[in-house]
């Protein structure tokens, strides 16, 4: 396997193969015939140094200390004078052997000095002089286009895009320097094996209540955390540790808090999903919620008790990383949701039981707020000229999907729900329901006041709206907060497909051997007629519409050894860990009725590969058809129409977890499927999970105000 390492190579697990920036060397050298099949190579660098400072030659083979300094050689200064700062070292290398490397600085206080990119390369063929002069740090700010790549394999590669970071154990974030972090760690540390332990814990105190606002000048009972619509948004740095304090002080309600998009690394019993990870919290109760920030990027927290978070129990996740971009601001999270003036539990209950379209939004809210009749504001963000500003994107709506758009500017995509990703250019960017996208807007037009937009998909059934083509937002350059834009919008063909040009910065392999199976999903709508005359619609995985027991979770029945799962559970067992996970979710005409639409799908504990995506139906003769080689990665990604969506994943996470559609109506007519990963290695039962059940029971089988009408989640 080859890494691409272009902030130095450092990472450990670059030691085998590492490709790295190279630029011309100063590197001489006279030969001479060894007999013994070694060579001996003398390493001489020119750097000024003070008194009791030292230097280390590290590189990326073992003889050099597979790029940790503490393992490196230490260089000798016994020719060291002022006017030839020499330092110098032997080693034998066996003739043939190609390497690169760097020298090191290691100061008085312990702390090192890396020398700066690229990375020295050479090969080696018989007795050798190496001779070097320390490399400063360059000046550039902005990636190096098409640079040329020099790799320790025999081919040469090209790079579309490079940077000019220092070497990662020196490597800071900072405005010119975004692909680095410190401490080891950088954008090319894939987060699925390794991550910061910073010691810190980040906390939260949140209480849950019933209130009345008007964020777009309408007022309407809300459900709010912290009296605040968005709910708080939890900021954290990669590595720390993240603990969030919830009260329940509804008056009729029960919740959870379900962190969108964290993987939940062994940590299943903190997934916040009721009937499946715990019991819902009853009014009165407190729950702490406890992870670490094993990812990085931007996501979102929101309950998983019914619908309720269309009512408002949301808000955004900030994870300060890397980037694979440099910026100069961070703007913070933008979420767009859509906006209805009855409850969405009342919205929840047509779109039940009526047979026609769903509810229509009445607006959509851009961080919070909007204008409509009734009054409201467009939220303004500011702008500085000449600037990079980073900006993250949330779709947190119940049933509208967008496509985004900010007048006579570009937006560069770095990120894709919590991945980062190749980054690229685009005027409008279609962001369905929970997914996230980090962007950089640089603020390089005419200074003045500019709309961003948020268009619902009305034509390609993807949701409706009342106040569609006026949900909007400004940009305003500093001086011009109070301007009414007049720009003019990009032209666009309305859709609801994900974006295709999304590349994974980590070079993802994804096996394709003849013996890949790929197990099928089927998801349809079911059209029941009831004993009184009504009727009730169903979204079904597989034939079954999942119906989760909020009294019983699925990790009640793992704890206790029960294996006899309901049927409306739709658990499909996952029982071995280390495997790849093959899955293709198809739509098929419903009963009695042929209602094709497309629908978010969200995986919780994994991101999962994109393979491929059709409007048609699949056969297996698909499967050598799709895209393997560094498929898109994601936690949302949207099944087309009465397509089919093929999507891989491994089972490293063990626990009970959702796999669902992010429409609040369809997911709460049934559209889940439960996955049971592993369930002998389970171990990360909350300590609250006994406790949080006892109350729920006391709660709900005395006289609660509501009784579970949908799925549960």
């Amino acid at each position: 396997m080859c890494y691409f390492a272009s902030s130095g190579g450092s990472n450990s697990y670059n030691s085998t193969y590492n490709v790295a920036v190279k630029a011309s060397s100063t590197t001489s050298s006279s030969t001479a015939s060894s007999s013994s099949g070694t060579v001996a190579v003398t390493f001489d660098e020119l750097v000024t140094t003070t008194y009791g400072q030292s230097v280390v030659l590290v590189g990326s083979i073992g003889q050099l200390g597979t790029w940790a300094p503490a393992s490196g050689l230490s260089m000798s200064a016994i020719q060291y004078t002022t006017s030839n700062p020499l330092w110098s070292v032997t080693v034998s290398l066996a003739a043939g052997t190609s390497f690169q490397y760097k020298y090191v600085v290691v100061n008085t206080d312990g702390s090192e000095t890396w020398e700066q990119d690229p990375n020295h390369s050479f090969t080696v063929s018989s007795a050798t002089t190496v001779s070097n002069t320390w490399q400063q740090a360059s000046t550039a700010s902005a990636p190096i286009s098409t640079a040329s790549l020099a790799s320790t394999v025999t081919a040469t590669v090209t790079a579309t895009s490079t940077t000019s970071a220092a070497a990662t154990a020196t490597c800071t974030n900072a405005p010119n320097a975004r692909t680095c972090w410190g401490g080891g760690y950088d954008i090319n540390t894939d987060f699925d094996n390794a991550w910061p332990t910073t010691g810190k814990t980040v906390s939260y105190d949140w209480t849950i209540t019933n209130t009345t606002l008007s964020p777009d000048g309408y007022g309407r009972p809300v459900l709010v955390i912290n009296g605040q619509y968005p709910g708080p948004t939890i900021y954290a740095n990669w590595g720390d540790d993240i603990s969030v304090t919830v009260t329940n002080a509804l008056a009729d309600n029960g919740t959870t808090i379900h962190m969108h998009g964290i993987r939940q690394y062994h940590n299943n019993g903190q997934d916040g999903v009721p009937g499946v990870t715990e019991c819902p919290l009853a009014p009165g109760q407190t729950k702490t919620y406890t992870f670490k920030a094993t990812q990085y990027g931007t996501s979102w927290y929101h309950s998983h008790f019914s619908a309720q978070y269309g009512d408002g129990v949301l808000g955004p996740i900030v994870i300060h990383g890397p980037a694979t971009a440099n910026y100069d601001i961070d703007l913070g999270p933008l979420p767009i949701t859509d906006w209805y003036y009855g409850t969405v539990a009342a919205h929840a209950a047509l779109a039940e039981h009526t047979n026609g379209i769903p509810p229509e939004a009445d607006n959509g809210l851009i961080n919070g707020t909007m204008t409509s009749v009734y009054g409201g504001s467009h939220y303004v963000s500011t702008l500085t000229a000449g600037s990079r500003h980073r900006v993250r994107l949330v779709n947190t709506a119940v049933d509208n999907h967008f496509v985004v758009s900010f007048d006579s500017h570009q937006m560069e995509i770095i990120a894709a729900d919590f991945v980062p990703v190749v980054p690229y250019n685009v005027t409008t960017l279609f962001i369905g329901i929970g997914q996230r996208y980090d962007v950089i807007i640089t603020a390089n037009q005419s200074p003045g006041a500019y709309w961003f937009r948020a268009d619902v998909q009305d034509t390609t059934s993807c949701g409706s709206n009342f106040n569609n083509g006026n949900i909007k937002s400004i940009f305003a350059y500093s001086g011009h907060a109070t301007e009414t834009p007049i720009s003019t919008a990009y032209s666009y063909s309305q859709r609801c497909t994900d974006e295709t040009g999304l590349v994974p910065h980590w070079d993802s392999y994804v096996p394709s051997q003849a013996a890949v199976v790929f197990t099928e999903l089927t998801t349809d709508q079911l059209q029941a007629n009831n004993a009184d005359g009504s009727i009730t619609l169903y979204w079904q995985v597989n034939g079954t519409a999942m119906d989760v027991n909020w009294e019983v979770p699925t990790l009640e029945y793992v704890k206790t050894g029960n294996t006899s799962y309901p049927a409306s559970a739709n658990l499909i067992e996952l029982p071995s860990e280390g495997l790849w996970t093959y899955w293709v979710i198809q739509s098929i005409p419903g009963n009695p009725y042929d209602v094709e639409v497309p629908h978010p799908i969200h995986l919780h504990g994994h991101d999962f590969y994109v393979l491929g995506a059709s409007t048609g139906t699949w056969s297996s003769a698909d499967a050598t058809n799709l895209n393997y080689d560094n498929p898109p990665r994601r936690d949302v990604a949207m099944l087309p129409s009465g397509g089919y969506l093929a999507l891989a994943f491994q089972t490293d996470n063990p626990g009970a977890w959702l796999m669902h559609c992010h429409i609040a109506w369809h997911a709460g007519d049934g559209l889940a499927v439960q996955f049971l990963e592993s369930p002998s290695t389970i171990t990360s039962y909350a300590s609250d999970f006994d406790s949080q059940c006892s109350a729920w029971d006391s709660y709900y089988n005395g006289s609660p105000a509501y009784r579970q009408d949908d799925s549960g989640i």
